[in-house]
This record gives C-alpha cells, sequence and structure tokens, in this order.
C-alpha cells in the first residue's frame, strides 16, 4: 500500500501585509510538500471580519507570488467555510464531546475572581458541563469542548520533541460562540482535515493551540497530522523581529531589489541546515529539506548573509529572467518601466553586470552606462578626467576605433596602442574612457562597454566628449 501523500498548508491572516516569519514559514511547508511530490495548499483565515481586509489578502497573494510559491487550487477562505465548522460542533455535541454552556460573561468573571481570591487556578470550569439538558434554559450559550480533566495530552512534535500538556491545565474551549459563528481553534483544526492536511508547519507560537486542537481531532475521531513547531526570527540583537530591526514585509524585500531566488535561499537557511551548504539551487533546497534539520533556537536576521546569498544568485541567473526580476523591482518601486531600447541594452550587458552585483540597485548602478543616453551629463570627477591632454588622447583614439573589428581583442589592441604612442599605460587611458563612454569614473571594463554600446554608439559618445 502506497504512504498519504504529503499536504501541506500556508494560513495567514489577512490583517497586514505577508510578514517575513510568515514568508518562511510558507516556504518550508512548500519545500516539505514539493520536494515528496505532495500538495502545498493556501488558506486565508479571514473569521476576524474586523481586522481582515482584501487589500492585505491581496498583499499576502503578491508576496508568495513575488518568492515564487505557487501553491495548489484556490486559495480557500475559512470565513466562508463557517456553516461547515459549526456543522462539526453540533457533531461533537451529538456525540457528548461538547455542551451547551449559559454561563454569562459576568458569570464567568465573577467564578474567575473568586478563583483569584481563593488562591484557585482562574481555568474557568462551567457548571453547565453535565448538566440535565431538560434544565437548560431558553437562552444564548456557546458550545464547548468537554475536554479531559485528568492525564496529559501528548504532542509529538516533529522540531520540538516530545511535548506534554496536563489536562487539568486545559480548559473547556469555546468552539462555538452563542452568534453560531466557529472559534478560530475550531475552524482551524476541521479546515486541516478537510483539505487532507497531513503536516502542519507553523511558528512555534502556536504549540499551546496544538494541544487544544488535538483534543477536538481525538474528538471528532480524526487523524492528528504530523506536528512541527518552527522557532520565531529574531533580530540581528537577537530580540523578537519587529519594526527597527528594518524591513518585515515581504513586498519590502522586493522594492529592496533582492532577487526572489536568493530570498528563498537565505529564509532556507533562516533556523535549517543541510550540513555545511549555504548556497544552494531551489532543486537542491526541495531535495534536501526535512523537518529534522530545523533548529529548535530562534534564528536571527543577518542582512549580510542575504546580501552575499543574492549576489551568488544574481551571478547564475538566466540574463533574461534577470531583466524580468529587475522590471519587478522598478514597478514594485514605482519607478518609470524601461524603455525597449533600455531592455536591449541591459540584456546585451547583463554579462558584465551580473558579476558581483548583490541587489538590483547595485546591478543597475553598473549599467548606468548602457540605460542613460546622449547627450550624457558628467559628473565633477569624470569631467575633471577629460582633461584637454586626455581629450586630444581620446580624438586619436576615434578613427582607429572607426576601423577596428568590434572584437575584445581588436579593441584592446587599438587603445593599447594609442596609449603606448603616447608613452602612457592603459591604465592611464581608462579613466577618460570611463568618462566618455558614462559621464562617471566608476563603471564595467571600458571594453564591455564599447562591446555593449556597439561601435556607433561609442564613437558617438568619444566625439561629444572631445
Amino acid at each position: 500500500m502506497s504512504a498519504t501523500p504529503v499536504v501541506t498548508r500556508f494560513a495567514p491572516s489577512p490583517t497586514g501585509y505577508l510578514h517575513i516569519g510568515g514568508a518562511r514559514t510558507a516556504l518550508f511547508n512548500w519545500l516539505y510538500a514539493r520536494g515528496r511530490g505532495g500538495k502545498f495548499l493556501l488558506r486565508i483565515e479571514d473569521t476576524d471580519r474586523e481586522r481582515s481586509t482584501p487589500e492585505a489578502t491581496d498583499a499576502i497573494l503578491r508576496g508568495l507570488t513575488w518568492l515564487g510559491l505557487d501553491w495548489d487550487g484556490e486559495a480557500v477562505s475559512q470565513f466562508a467555510r463557517r456553516d461547515r465548522h459549526a456543522e462539526v460542533a453540533q457533531e461533537m455535541l451529538a456525540r457528548r464531546h461538547a455542551y451547551k454552556c449559559f454561563s454569562t460573561q459576568e458569570e464567568i468573571e465573577a467564578a474567575r475572581e473568586a478563583a483569584r481570591a481563593e488562591g484557585r487556578s482562574t481555568l474557568f470550569q462551567s457548571p453547565w458541563r453535565d448538566a440535565d439538558p431538560a434544565t437548560h434554559p431558553d437562552a444564548p450559550f456557546v458550545i464547548r469542548l468537554r475536554a479531559p480533566r485528568e492525564g496529559e495530552t501528548v504532542i509529538e512534535d516533529a522540531v520540538q520533541g516530545t511535548v506534554r500538556f496536563r489536562n487539568d491545565q486545559l480548559d473547556d474551549m469555546v468552539c462555538l460562540r452563542s452568534d453560531g459563528t466557529p472559534t478560530y481553534m475550531l475552524a482551524v483544526v476541521v479546515d486541516d482535515h478537510d483539505m487532507g492536511v497531513t503536516h502542519v508547519i507553523r511558528g512555534d507560537d502556536h504549540l499551546n493551540n496544538a494541544a487544544r486542537q488535538t483534543l477536538v481531532y481525538q474528538a471528532m475521531g480524526w487523524d492528528v497530522p504530523v506536528f512541527a513547531h518552527i522557532p520565531l526570527i529574531h533580530g540581528p540583537d537577537g530580540k523578537k523581529l519587529s519594526k527597527r530591526h528594518g524591513a518585515l514585509g515581504v513586498e519590502e524585500y522586493q522594492a529592496m531589489g533582492y532577487p526572489a531566488a536568493g530570498m528563498r535561499n537565505y529564509l532556507a537557511r533562516l533556523g535549517w541546515s543541510h550540513g555545511d551548504a549555504e548556497f544552494f539551487t531551489d532543486a537542491q533546497a526541495q531535495e534536501w529539506f526535512d523537518l529534522g534539520g530545523i533548529g529548535r533556537a530562534p534564528a536571527r536576521l543577518d542582512f549580510k548573509k542575504l546580501e552575499n546569498l543574492c549576489g551568488q544568485h544574481i551571478a547564475v541567473a538566466d540574463d533574461a529572467a534577470l531583466l524580468h526580476e529587475i522590471e519587478g523591482y522598478l514597478a514594485a518601486r514605482g519607478d518609470e518601466p524601461l524603455t525597449g531600447d533600455q531592455r536591449d541594452g541591459l540584456l546585451r550587458g547583463m554579462y558584465s553586470l551580473k558579476e558581483r552585483a548583490k541587489t538590483f540597485p547595485e546591478l543597475l548602478e553598473k549599467a548606468h552606462f548602457v540605460l542613460t543616453s546622449r547627450p550624457l551629463s558628467y559628473e565633477p570627477k569624470a569631467e575633471a578626467a577629460l582633461d584637454p591632454v586626455s581629450q586630444g588622447i581620446l580624438r586619436e583614439l576615434t578613427p582607429q576605433l572607426q576601423s577596428a573589428s568590434w572584437d575584445r581583442q581588436a579593441l584592446e589592441e587599438a587603445v593599447a596602442k594609442v596609449a603606448e604612442g603616447h608613452g602612457v599605460g592603459l591604465g592611464k587611458l581608462a579613466g577618460p574612457l570611463r568618462a566618455a563612454l558614462a559621464g562617471r569614473t566608476v563603471t564595467p571594463s571600458v571594453f564591455d562597454m564599447m562591446l555593449v554600446l556597439g561601435r556607433e554608439e561609442t564613437i558617438a559618445r568619444l566625439r561629444d566628449a572631445t
């Protein structure tokens, strides 16, 4: 008999952007499912109607799409399934695994106050738990889970190990409110069961929820999924990630010019490891990723490591794919789109631009020479490099380039010959050449610029500068 196919899910609340911690949770679920030929599902937990917004849902979907985390089927709305959740609450009631509780908020608070005064546990114990249904009043009620009062609930967590919860510390949680709406705790279990989720991989801030949710699975006689609670991400200072550490939303990272492949690689390494591997492809990540490689300690965000990995991914990326992602970056920033000529020039020059660029702003900075157009504006240093002597040498070089074959060796020979004739080294001529071709003194190699610009544009720029 074949093993049950793996089904994972990512279940964000649409109350804001896709947080970097949520993005890593989504990535871990995606990697685990994709590496095992399973399914990765998306559920929008929009039961909090006051705080959930369509804009936040759109932001989450955009963030996942930019990261390249594709999900199977349509995204499921938790709110749309509220009738199904209520149906399960009624079924638990019929099985006597749940009961109607008529206690009012005032009565619950009074019971807690009394417990506090007597030094007892403030866990509310409903007087309706074992009440005869014949004594039920005609009044609003909630449906509570009839949780066991003795023994333990044990979670065999794939990351945290065996975690035990004393049942006398778990309350009879509300599953259905008095207005007939389900609580989050019930909805999550029903959705995970109905969606066939086999592995629940989520932040360890949900570990306590796992105990209470396990009781719902048991009450319904359903298989409990494998739980894997992953440590949260901390800032570089070891404190919980917050605004003071910089960007929190995934879309902010896109707008800062980090490539998605570098982000995926970095987030995968944030709290998970495979030997000493730092740089790896998606295919390798999917093949290697397992729950055993996730550490129990919180991971720390490190922007230097992120930039280093992003630089490596830019260097090996396909040129056309890189151009497409750069266009997405410009759109995310609200910048002007590239013209057709700029796109063509970037593609031609990509081989010389992607080495050692850690982000798209760095790459575009190097690409200035091909993105700008005549007449060039010269930076002060570039203007200083174009002194009368240098201009004279460039004027002499121009006809030599007109008749040279337009390949690297021929261009190098032509420039070297003119430099030699003036008793200067090639390096001495490179400064004025950079200034003439780019209007700047920090650029890619002058020969790369000439090859990318082409004969006509190169000569036109030299003439403008002299």
